[in-house]
């Protein structure tokens, strides 16, 4: 018999079998499902879970990460619904285990936490050779920003407007930004869940805000462009500081994309 494994809510879980029914509600990890060649048994996805792109069209929707379409999820009959602390609703999640015989919670809040993610999803679905394939090549990518020495940098990275919002230390954003030493602020700490992970920036009263280097416009979940990017750069409370725009999926986008991202960051600070 396999071992059990375990996932983010410390729940224990047994291989699934070849025929398991798989509904992702995370975005990152239908793409890293794909990654480990599960797409046979993928049968149900977000509106938001976008890659691999020519693939992921034909798996039926159920909705979004908090606005889950329940019939329309009940009815593709899945076996196992893959779902995260921060991404999905605890009340949403709790009204799905009526039908779902297995929920698999995860929470990575670091880029070496892919390592047990990719260990965890491969033991359940049978992948264990292709999530070892991912591990090393993300461990690779550690190791490589390591061994770089990379000037230090504060940011602010902004992932909303009206209000403007950016990101606590302890979030699974800010710990990518840092392994190329880029160090977000407000120098706060949010808590593992909570709106308090993502704290909203009033520029008039934040005395912080003088000793920021960049500020980083995220591609996501506001799809911030280049107009809001030259906007800022003529507000006066941000006069002298790089103003830039950043691929929100590589930052904080977790499972297979955290191998892309990495590279992505490694390329921004060469290249700056």
């Amino acid at each position: 018999m396999q071992p059990r494994a375990v996932d983010a809510a410390g729940v224990a879980h047994d291989y699934a079998g070849a025929d398991a029914r798989i509904v992702s509600l995370v975005p990152s990890l239908t793409e890293t499902l794909f990654a480990l060649g599960l797409e046979r048994q993928i049968v149900g996805r977000t509106g938001f879970c976008v890659h691999p792109r020519n693939k992921v069209r034909a798996v039926p929707k159920v909705g979004g990460t908090k606005a889950v379409k329940l019939d329309a999820l009940r009815a593709l009959r899945p076996t196992h619904l893959i779902v995260n602390i921060d991404e999905n609703e605890r009340d949403t999640v709790e009204q799905l285990r009526a039908f779902v015989p297995h929920i698999v919670v995860t929470h990575p809040q670091t880029p070496r936490d892919n390592l047990a993610l990719y260990a965890l999803l491969g033991a359940i679905f049978g992948r264990e050779d292709e999530a070892q394939r991912l591990s090393t090549a993300l461990d690779a990518c550690l190791r490589e920003a390591a061994a770089h020495t990379f000037a230090a940098q504060n940011v602010l990275y902004l992932i909303w407007r009206e209000p403007w919002m950016s990101v606590a230390r302890d979030t699974y954003i800010a710990a990518m930004l840092r392994l190329v030493n880029w160090h977000t602020l407000p120098d706060v700490h949010g808590g593992s869940v909570g709106a308090a992970r993502y704290p909203t920036v009033d520029f008039d009263d934040a005395p912080w805000l003088a000793r920021v280097d960049r500020v980083l416009l995220s591609s996501e979940p506001y799809r911030f462009t280049a107009a809001h990017r030259d906007a800022l750069a003529g507000d006066p409370r941000l006069r002298g500081k790089r103003i830039e725009l950043i691929d929100g999926e590589m930052t904080s986008w977790y499972g297979v994309r955290a191998i892309h991202g990495i590279a992505y960051l490694l390329r921004r600070t060469a290249a700056a």
